[in-house]
């Protein structure tokens, strides 16, 4: 029974308990809710009263920073007035000036219109004055004003050849005197400093031979040995009655010395047959190319020329074997050579360059006989090919006077190469070549007019012009023996230099009877 009472209890207490939990719950719940809002109210108050206060203060800076702004524009703008009132006072003062001086500048206009209007009144008055004059003038000397011009001019031709006679000499004198001496001391001192050997070779050279029996061995059985040497070395062999020797003939000296040093070497040997002539004449190459290379080495380090191509050194070997007029062209170079080098040094010019010019200038003569073109053109070639300077090609270019010398090394190299060619005993030619210039040297100056007769003497480094003292005067010579000089030195070539005297006489004949 209290178990029942105790479940119905139960069961009444448990609802009752579940209710007044729920309106307890919901009775807190409406407390946090209010708390809740009024926290709520309570912020957007603060914030609405914190944004009021922080807009009030942004207006009262925004009104510091326009005031502010607004005070250094308008004293930016007052600064800019005061400059423009500046700048505007200064342009009116400028228009001012000027148009004090436009009005000064009419005024003088004005004044200078009415002095040339002046100047023209009185020129027309002098105009006719003068020619008021010049025609009491020609009444007075019966001649025109043309035949008066021509009379004075004619009258003062004679003068004027005269003095300009006198001048010429007078200049040349002065040149002589200021020049002659210094380049006689040059020339002196360099021809003394420099000896060199000379020796002459022709187009044949000939082969001593032991005895006449080797000139058919030589031959060989139906001339194959000669014909073999012949072959091998472009050199034609000459066996005539000569005792003991055979000449032989080539232009190329290379080849010629080639032959000589075979035969040479085949005539010690014994054994001549065409199989050894062979083998000798490739030995005999290599020795000469060898010797060629050599002689130039030797060369180069005699004249102390620095940086030169390797192929231009055999070049200037090969000079040995060639000869101008009987002269070595290789002792030639070197004494060219050694002249620039010491004319350069007294001059205090560059005298190592002036060696090589020297050295270099004659190269094309290693080659004339293998290219066509003379031997200028061939070393102008050759220099360029083998990257020489510019200063060296236009000295080899202009040392025979191909073209107008420019420098003053090329003005040596002229000077020592004629020193060198010119010097007696240098150089030597044929009985024809030499008669045939005299006789051009001669024709020459008998083509200019009031030439009476000409002689050509001391080997034709001098002529004697004899000239018709009824045509050709006095003053009218000096200008004659320059015109022969200047023909001479275009149409002729000579070693040295030719003087040429000019004589003028006037013979009178009377007989006693």
């Amino acid at each position: 029974m209290e178990l029942i009472i105790l479940v119905i209890v139960l069961i009444i207490c448990l609802p009752l308990a579940f209710i007044s939990g729920i309106a307890y719950r919901k009775n807190k719940s409406e407390k946090i809710i209010l708390s809740a809002e009024y926290e709520a109210e309570r912020i957007m108050k603060n914030s609405k009263e914190l944004a009021e206060t922080r807009k009030k203060e942004i207006i009262i800076v925004g009104n510091e920073e326009v005031h502010k702004f607004r005070t250094e524009t308008e004293k930016e703008l007052y600064e800019r007035r005061k400059d423009l009132l500046q700048q505007e006072k200064r342009i009116q003062q400028k228009e001012e000036a000027l148009d004090k001086k436009s009005f000064q500048f009419e005024k003088k206009e004005e004044q200078i219109q009415s002095k040339l209007k002046n100047i023209d009144e009185k020129k027309l008055e002098i105009d006719n004055l003068k020619k008021t004059q010049f025609d009491i003038l020609e009444k007075i000397s019966g001649f025109s004003t043309k035949q008066a011009k021509f009379y004075i001019i004619e009258s003062l031709q004679d003068e004027l050849a005269h003095e300009k006679a006198v001048k010429v000499l007078q200049y040349e004198q002065e040149l002589k005197e200021s020049c002659e001496k210094k380049a006689k001391e040059i020339l002196a001192t360099a021809i003394q400093r420099c000896a060199s050997d000379h020796s002459s070779t022709v187009m044949i050279s000939v082969v001593p031979l032991p005895n006449d029996e080797m000139k058919g061995r030589i031959i060989g059985r139906e001339g194959r040995n000669i014909r073999s040497i012949e072959n091998l070395t472009g050199v034609d062999l000459i066996i005539d009655d000569t005792p003991e020797s055979i000449t032989l003939s080539s232009f190329d000296p290379v080849r010629r010395e080639i032959a000589r040093i075979t035969l040479e070497r085949l005539i010690a040997d014994g054994r001549i047959h065409p199989a050894n002539i062979e083998e000798t004449v490739k030995k005999v190459k290599i020795d000469i190319n060898k010797e060629m290379k050599e002689e130039g080495e030797k060369a180069v380090l005699e004249t102390r020329i620095n940086h030169i191509h390797p192929e231009l050194v055999k070049l200037i070997g090969r000079l040995k074997y060639r000869t101008s007029y009987g002269q070595n062209i290789l002792n030639h170079s070197l004494e060219v050579a050694h002249l620039c080098g010491i004319m350069a040094s007294e001059l205090g010019l560059n005298a190592t360059l002036a060696r090589r010019c020297g050295l270099l200038h004659d190269i094309g003569k290693a080659l004339d006989h293998e290219i066509e073109g003379s031997h200028t053109e061939i070393g102008v070639d050759v220099a360029k090919k083998y990257k020489e300077s510019d200063a060296v090609i236009h000295a080899i270019h202009a040392h025979h006077g191909d073209i107008e010398p420019q420098t003053e090394i090329a003005l040596i190299l002229q000077a020592a190469d004629a020193i060198s060619a010119a010097r007696p005993g240098a150089r030597r030619e044929n009985l024809e070549t030499y008669i045939k210039r005299l006789e051009k040297l001669e024709t020459l100056a008998s083509s200019f007019d009031g030439v009476e007769k000409c002689f050509a003497i001391q080997a034709g480094r001098e002529i004697r012009v004899m000239i018709k003292p009824d045509i050709v005067n006095d003053e009218k010579m000096i200008f004659l023996a320059r015109n022969i000089c200047k023909k001479i030195e275009t149409d002729l070539d000579y070693p040295g230099q030719v003087k040429v005297n000019i004589i003028r006489e006037t013979r009178i004949v009377e007989y006693a009877k």
